[in-house]
């Protein structure tokens, strides 16, 4: 999946792949999901064949997509090119577009952009108190307290099931929730109080480390 334009979010048991505009999510075979769009979204979606897939990740991912990446996906899903019976390109030129597409995304680095999905049921139980409020900024221990498990024991089980510490799985979050917000027209004052951060400098600075642009910018469509 491809968002030109708006924010994608794609749902599975892994977790979410959170897709701002000109990021690519890829989501393995067999994988149920749904996805959502937030905000004035171009959503283009194209389908990899079992050959081609096996050269992508296991899991979810999301990729920054590479300008010629961007122009083969639009290139694919324009006018004529969703039916077989429509005009538009013959089924050998998609295929060799498609093999490019694939090469582009292998050499592209991941984003981190995928929020795992907790298993356990104590990390089920921060998740959900974040998720309802993202700008809960109690600590870890605070939580543990809340929910009656230790704060070793929570910090071992982010490690363990979703490869990052508490506060980095925080911070994805927060994110996510930031460019949904942005999405649907908020300013960078308001995003930045409701994610939970402390003032919209660190805000900026945040958003701008992950996504490349200021929230300013992102939320406007520029990026320059």
């Amino acid at each position: 999946m491809y968002a030109a334009r708006g924010v994608l979010a794609v749902h599975s048991e892994h977790g979410t792949s959170i897709v701002p505009a000109d990021r690519v999510a890829w989501t393995p075979a067999d994988s149920a999901h749904q996805h959502r769009a937030h905000g004035d979204t171009d959503m283009r979606i194209i389908f990899l064949t079992a050959h081609l897939a096996r050269f992508m990740p296991e899991g979810p991912a999301v990729f920054l997509a590479s300008g010629l990446a961007r122009e083969v996906v639009l290139a694919l899903t324009g006018p004529g090119n969703y039916e077989e019976s429509a005009p538009g390109y013959s089924r050998s030129a998609r295929a060799r577009l498609v093999r490019v597409l694939v090469e582009e995304l292998r050499e592209a680095d991941e984003q981190p952009l995928h929020l795992p999905e907790p298993r356990d049921d104590r990390l089920r139980a921060v998740a959900r108190i974040l998720s309802e409020d993202p700008a809960n900024n109690a600590t870890l221990a605070e939580f543990g307290k809340a929910i009656g498990a230790g704060t070793r024991t929570l910090s071992r089980l982010f490690r363990s099931e979703l490869g990052m510490t508490f506060y980095e799985w925080r911070t994805q979050l927060r994110l996510y929730h930031a460019l949904v917000l942005l999405a649907d027209g908020h300013d960078t004052l308001h995003t930045a109080n409701a994610c939970g951060w402390a003032n919209p400098s660190s805000f900026i600075a945040a958003f701008s480390a992950v996504i490349g642009t200021t929230p300013g910018r992102y939320r406007t469509g520029s990026t320059g």
